[in-house]
């Protein structure tokens, strides 16, 4: 399982084309919104509607798995957080030939490994994730898993939106870095400006 195919590169994705398949499939939105945090934004993303489409993420991921080979990086698993590392973590592991597992919450939210999914003590993972915005959920893979004795050697995302601020303590591999300006409600310029804020996303908004 650990042997990893030949990737058709003619296959891979474009510099570039990602993010207009993006704004194509509506899953990177510019305009005025208000995030499940309750604070509003000028950028929403919402991956889910890009990974929908095999066609779409299976050239993505392999374009990911190119930037983990180039960088001498051999992975055992694939671990993504439900709910969007599920699906780019299987295409992912998919095109490195490891097998695919996720993480999700358990009662008390924290995260943890159910379905019978295990790792072994010196196991190699990659994390996968759609979309790294704070590093809050990778960090929070990543802490469960080398508990657990496994070796995290990088996380791999479409978009990295951390600003370069993840506070993660290993690689980070993104294929489109994505800049959001988020605002306190009060402190809105887009509702100064009286542009109509739109609340997408399926999560509830927190409550305050």
């Amino acid at each position: 399982m650990n042997s990893l195919p030949n990737i058709d590169t003619s296959t891979v994705l474009a510099a570039g084309l990602l993010e207009q398949q993006l704004v194509q499939e509506d899953a990177l939105l510019r305009g005025h919104f208000r995030l499940s945090s309750g604070l509003h934004s000028d950028t929403y993303v919402q991956c889910a509607r890009f990974l929908r489409r095999p066609d779409l993420a299976a050239p993505a991921a392999a374009a990911l798995a190119i930037q983990i080979r180039e960088a001498g990086l051999q992975a055992d698993v694939v671990v993504g957080p439900a709910m969007g590392g599920v699906v780019i973590g299987y295409e992912l592991a998919r095109q490195l030939g490891v097998p695919g597992i996720f993480t999700e919450r358990d009662a008390d939210g924290q995260m943890t490994l159910r379905r019978g999914f295990t790792v072994t003590p010196g196991e190699k993972i990659i994390i996968a994730e759609d979309v790294v915005t704070t590093g809050k959920s990778t960090l929070e893979v990543a802490k469960l898993l080398r508990a657990l004795g496994a070796e995290v050697l990088a996380v791999a995302s479409l978009i990295d939106r951390t600003g370069g601020k993840g506070g993660l303590d290993f690689p980070h591999f993104a294929l489109l870095s994505v800049s959001a300006a988020t605002f306190a409600p009060e402190a809105c310029p887009l509702c100064a400006a009286g542009e109509p804020v739109v609340k997408p996303g399926s999560r509830p908004e927190k409550a305050f």
